[in-house]
């Protein structure tokens, strides 16, 4: 598991480092800032926790923390004054980030690193996009269907029909179907 700790205190880097590789086992890498923060999210080795440790020499961490929620699978705990914890918990409540308010012991923070599911934010992104990928290919063979209709006169049933006799007996998709339809039609 790759972890992602933003502070820019070194004892309180040290202490996170400590209690997360103690939990997840996990390879950790630190930051002191919002925009090295940015940076390392936007390369390819996005990680699978990031810790925001408020406030950030560049910005408070709230934003980040957002963004971060909102743009990668990773889940994002995001670390503050108690005085001001609730207020920050809903606002970015519906981005998914967990705040943790401070001063906080030890146990509590393992207990809210064991609560925090790592795995159900892939999984609920990767059907998002399994979703958003079959709603677009079914635009697309509606497409094709209402092609069909026009230029060749078939009701829906005998165009949905067509697409899928086409695509068995020629061993394609039903997008591939589609495709070629839309190409033969559509000039």
């Amino acid at each position: 598991m790759n972890i992602l700790i933003v502070s820019q205190y070194d004892e309180n880097i040290n202490t996170l480092e400590q209690l997360v590789k103690t939990e997840t086992g996990g390879k950790t890498v630190t930051v002191s800032s919002g925009n090295e923060a940015r940076r390392i999210i936007s390369d390819d080795t996005q990680p699978e926790l990031v810790i925001i440790n408020t406030p950030l020499p560049d910005e408070f961490g709230q934003e980040l923390s957002a963004m971060i929620a909102e743009t990668t699978n990773a889940a994002v705990i995001l670390i503050c004054r108690n005085d001001i914890a609730d207020d920050i918990s809903h606002s970015v409540a519906d981005s998914g980030v967990v705040v943790v308010s401070r001063p906080f012991s030890n146990e509590m923070f393992k207990d809210v690193l064991r609560k925090t599911d790592f795995s159900g934010m892939h999984g609920i992104k990767r059907e998002n996009v399994g979703i958003l990928t079959k709603i677009d290919e079914m635009r697309f063979i509606n497409r094709a269907k209402c092609t069909l209709m026009e230029y060749l006169k078939f009701t829906e049933p005998q165009a949905h029909r067509y697409i899928e006799k086409q695509a068995m007996n020629n061993r394609q998709t039903r997008r591939e179907v589609a495709k070629k339809i839309l190409n033969t039609y559509k000039k």
